[in-house]
């Protein structure tokens, strides 16, 4: 899969996505600092959700998480996050100029067409609107890449869903995801990230993380994860629904520098023997030599007493011991001399 130019595989170097979300709280001045912040930890793409509250929900939506105290509805807090097309594509303006690139996910068909005409370069569908046919539809429509998250759909679902993606002439990937905020390691469940692995040996799969930490990516990573999303959030103490499973800006460096190292390893396949002709120097220093524990005359014969076993190697190695024993030196040694064979007769 490519979104504008950048290769997104098991094979290309790890995609990174903050997910900023709703965590701006409707401030487009704060959006404008989380990109600061994704960009200063080396991500790859910051993303975000476009909501327009008339077109996706009614007052009678009830709150995942009752958390906000000057809305009264969570329909009035998605009103709240709303921002305009201009402001939208001064927001995408900036993340490219940042050289990142933009990402939201629409919750509805008008903020499909927003996204679509200020340029959007790929969607993301986030987990909810697996289950959303109108908007799967459309967002196929338009050609564009899609990277579906799978927190809330069985596998049978997504298989079909791809299926019907790829029949369709549009690329697409897949993310593990684990609808759990934070996600508790008993339920990060990498064991359905590998069965994606198996399922779609041909298209990218990676995972959306909600475990607040960097420990399940950097492990998928070594495990072939081509794609990496997880939430950000300025402090560990910010206000918002998602803070408990997001990360500091401390710990997503940490994830992109972790996921890479992950990604080099698994690229770089070590043959041992070849290796340690790599590192003879090292062996050398680490290994030992049978060496004289006195200082010795010439015509003396050796006896296990004479001979010590110490750092570095290069001369003999241990299995010479028995050859040395009983042989007489033909030239004076000091301690601590490396034996050779023609030290003796």
């Amino acid at each position: 899969m490519i979104i504008n130019g950048t290769v997104i595989g098991e094979n290309n170097s790890p995609f990174v996505i903050a997910e900023v979300g709703q965590a701006h709280d409707g401030s487009l001045g704060n959006a404008f600092a989380f990109v600061d912040v994704a960009s200063a930890c080396g991500v790859n793409a910051v993303k975000f959700q476009t909501h327009i509250a008339s077109e996706e929900s009614t007052v009678h939506e009830p709150w995942r998480i009752p958390f906000s105290r000057q809305d009264s509805s969570r329909y009035d807090y998605w009103k709240r996050m709303e921002f305009s097309s201009s402001q939208w594509l001064e927001l995408k303006e900036y993340v490219e100029k940042k050289g990142l690139i933009f990402l939201s996910s629409p919750f509805s068909l008008k903020a499909c067409d927003l996204l679509l005409d200020i340029g959007v370069e790929a969607w993301k569908v986030a987990s909810g609107e697996m289950h959303n046919p109108q908007l799967i539809n459309y967002l196929v429509g338009t050609n564009k890449p899609m990277i579906l998250s799978t927190g809330l759909s069985p596998k049978s679902q997504v298989r079909q869903i791809v299926a019907d993606v790829v029949t369709k002439g549009t690329s697409c990937a897949v993310l593990h995801c684990t609808t759990m905020y934070p996600t508790p390691p008993e339920s990060v469940g990498l064991n359905v990230f590998e069965s994606f692995c198996n399922l779609f040996d041909d298209i990218p799969v990676g995972i959306s993380d909600h475990s607040g930490t960097i420990y399940p990516s950097v492990i998928s990573a070594y495990q072939g994860a081509s794609i990496f999303e997880v939430h950000l959030t300025l402090h560990e103490k910010m206000f918002g629904p998602d803070v408990s499973s997001s990360l500091t800006p401390e710990k997503l460096t940490d994830l992109v520098t972790g996921v890479n190292f992950a990604w080099r390893m698994r690229q770089s396949k070590v043959d041992k023997d070849s290796q340690l002709g790599d590192v003879v120097k090292e062996k050398t220093i680490f290994s030992r030599s049978i060496v004289a524990n006195y200082s010795l005359k010439r015509g003396h014969k050796l006896s296990a007493a004479d001979l010590g076993y110490k750092k570095p190697g290069g001369g003999l190695d241990y299995s010479e011991w028995d050859y040395l024993l009983g042989k007489k030196l033909v030239k004076d040694v000091s301690v601590d001399h490396i034996l050779e064979r023609s030290d003796v007769e």
